[in-house]
């Protein structure tokens, strides 16, 4: 077996782990920005095998300076992804806040009236 064998190309954007829907990037965020070991990383993403992960892990040491850059788009989708979250809330987030504001300000209110 080789090693690319583990992986679904999708795109160069998107290498999955081959049977699940989990991207390289989970696992090796955990193992590179982290600092888990491969055990604990089975435990967060416990459909994975030990052998997943480090062949994982070894795929980004056979490959580090390309990895390094699928890693650092990633952050930076997410970084952008939520920054446009938070310019632009869905109306459930929306909805949410305005009830936490409520609860909030009924407990300053009880608060207030046991002093």
């Amino acid at each position: 077996m080789q090693l690319e064998d583990y992986f679904d190309f999708q795109r160069p954007d998107d290498i999955r782990i081959k049977g699940h829907r989990i991207g390289i990037e989970s696992v090796l965020y955990e193992y590179i920005h982290r600092k888990q070991t491969p055990e604990e990383i089975a435990l967060r993403f416990d459909t994975l095998t030990l052998e997943e992960i480090y062949a994982t892990i070894l795929y980004y040491l056979h490959n580090k300076e390309q990895v390094d850059k699928y890693i650092a788009d990633w952050l930076e989708y997410g970084r952008r992804a939520r920054e446009e979250q938070a310019r632009h809330p869905t109306p459930a987030i929306l909805r949410l806040r305005q009830l936490k504001a409520e609860r909030l300000a009924a407990e300053h209110q009880t608060e207030y009236k046991t002093e």
